[in-house]
């Protein structure tokens, strides 16, 4: 599949059969992750896996917005591996790590894994139910799953504004 048609029929996933994904689907989506760019490629990101039905409790506890995925992936990025913009000191971990996440749905998507980019979360929560490190920042949850038979995109998943409202060439 070209990735444009990709693109184009992936949407969020909020319906999952009840089965965790196997370690080689895992695996794939993994690997797609550490393609991806990151800021001088220093992958500051961490992705924490949560595929057994002891840590989706957890997960439970810090997110309502986890639509019975059997799966989940915490994004995260190291706040002492991130490079840094030296004009504003602004630091690349958020950025990092949502190119990470990206790449994940991505892959996902073209191998019929269903995916939803949860930002809705309480990263305080997910602290401390997950041991997560002080260093280390939570940007980006996604839930996922093999898509169940009657899953369906939301009504707004077709609407788009046009294009010349989103897109600026040269001057603002």
């Amino acid at each position: 599949m070209d990735f444009f048609k990709l693109a184009q029929e992936r949407y969020s996933v909020r319906k999952f059969k009840d089965e965790h994904l196997d370690k080689e689907i895992i695996d794939k989506i993994l690997s797609a992750a550490h393609l991806a760019p990151t800021g001088c490629n220093y992958q500051p990101q961490r992705i924490l896996v949560i595929n057994t039905d002891e840590s989706i409790e957890k997960l439970k506890k810090c997110t309502k917005c986890h639509f019975g995925a059997p799966t989940a992936m915490l994004v995260c990025y190291c706040k002492d591996e991130c490079w840094t913009r030296k004009y504003d000191n602004h630091a690349s971990g958020i950025i990092d790590a949502s190119i990470v996440a990206t790449h994940m749905m991505m892959e996902a998507a073209s191998i019929g894994i269903g995916s939803t980019w949860v930002m809705h979360f309480d990263p305080f929560a997910m602290t401390r139910e997950f041991d997560i490190p002080e260093n280390i920042e939570p940007v980006a949850l996604l839930v996922m799953g093999h898509p169940a038979d009657d899953a369906e995109p939301l009504n707004l998943h077709s609407q788009f504004r046009p294009l010349e409202d989103v897109v600026i060439y040269e001057k603002f």
